[in-house]
C-alpha cells in the first residue's frame, strides 16, 4: 500500500490533472509562521505535488460561496516526507499555506495518508483564510485497516462524493476519513448516514481521544497508589470514565 495506491482509488478524471510541483519557497512564504517551523519544512520535506485541481470546470461540480467561506476549487496535493520528518506538524503548514481547501496524500516510508481540512475566511485579515477546526487526518495501518480496505477504497472515489458543491464533495471526503478511525474502535468501515451523524462521530471521536488519555492516566496512577482507599477511589473513577467511553463509542 502506498500513495499511488490511494491515487487510483480517488479515480480523479485526466481533466483535472495538474501535475506540477510546488516549490518549498511557496510553502516557507505562506505556511512557516517561526523559525521552527522553517527548518520542518527544510529539513522534513521531500517533494510536494500538484496533482489535481477540481474545480467546475474540470469535474462539474458547482463552486460554493457564503458569508463564511468560498470554495471555488479543491486542490489535491502529493507530500513526500523523510523518515525523520514531524508529519502532523508538516501536514497543518501544508493546509495553512494554501487558501484553498486540500485533499493532502502524504507519503512516509511505506506508511501513505490522507487528511483534509475546511477553511474559512479570517476575521482579523481581509482576503485571507484560516483553518476551521483541527486538520482531519489518518495514516494507513496494514495490521488495523486491512479488513476495512475494499469498502475505504470503493468510498474514496470522486464519483463517489457529494456533487452538489464543492463544499459538499469535500465534506464527503473528510466524513471518509473519520469512517476510517471510527472503523479502528469498531471494527467496521461504514460511512456515515447523513450529516447529522458525520458530526456526532467526529464529537464521538474526539471525546474517545480524550478519555482514552484519562484511562490510561487513571491506571498508570493507580498503579503507583500504596494506600487502599485512594486505590478504591481511583478504581471507581477509572469504572466512571469507561463507561463515558463505552457512551462515546456508541456514537461512531
Amino acid at each position: 500500500m502506498n500513495s499511488d495506491t490511494l491515487i487510483e482509488a480517488l479515480d480523479l478524471p485526466a481533466s483535472s490533472r495538474v501535475n506540477q510541483r510546488v516549490p518549498k519557497k511557496l510553502l516557507l512564504e505562506n505556511g512557516a509562521p517561526t523559525a521552527a517551523d522553517k527548518r520542518l519544512i527544510n529539513d522534513g520535506i521531500e517533494e510536494l505535488l500538484w496533482l489535481a485541481a477540481l474545480k467546475p470546470t474540470t469535474i462539474g461540480v458547482p463552486e460554493y460561496r457564503d458569508d463564511v467561506r468560498e470554495y471555488l476549487e479543491i486542490a489535491v496535493l502529493r507530500l513526500t516526507l523523510r523518515a525523520a520528518a514531524k508529519t502532523a506538524r508538516l501536514v497543518e503548514l501544508v493546509h495553512r499555506a494554501v487558501p484553498y481547501p486540500l485533499l493532502v496524500l502524504t507519503e512516509q516510508g511505506e506508511r501513505p495518508g490522507l487528511s483534509a481540512a475546511h477553511k474559512r475566511w479570517s476575521q482579523g485579515e481581509a482576503g485571507k483564510t484560516v483553518l476551521e477546526g483541527d486538520v482531519v487526518a489518518t495514516e494507513w495501518d496494514t495490521e488495523r485497516d486491512a479488513e476495512g480496505w475494499p469498502a475505504f477504497r470503493g468510498a474514496l472515489a470522486l464519483g463517489k462524493q457529494p456533487r452538489t458543491t464543492l463544499h459538499a464533495l469535500y465534506q464527503g471526503w473528510i466524513d471518509i476519513l473519520l469512517a476510517l478511525q471510527s472503523a479502528r474502535v469498531t471494527g467496521t468501515f461504514a460511512v456515515a448516514a447523513d450529516a447529522e451523524h458525520a458530526a456526532l462521530r467526529r464529537d464521538a471521536l474526539q471525546e474517545c481521544a480524550r478519555l482514552d488519555a484519562e484511562i490510561a492516566r487513571l491506571r498508570a496512577t493507580a498503579a503507583k497508589e500504596k494506600q487502599m482507599s485512594r486505590r478504591v477511589e481511583l478504581n471507581m473513577e477509572l469504572k466512571r470514565v469507561e463507561a463515558a467511553q463505552a457512551a462515546a463509542r456508541a456514537n461512531l
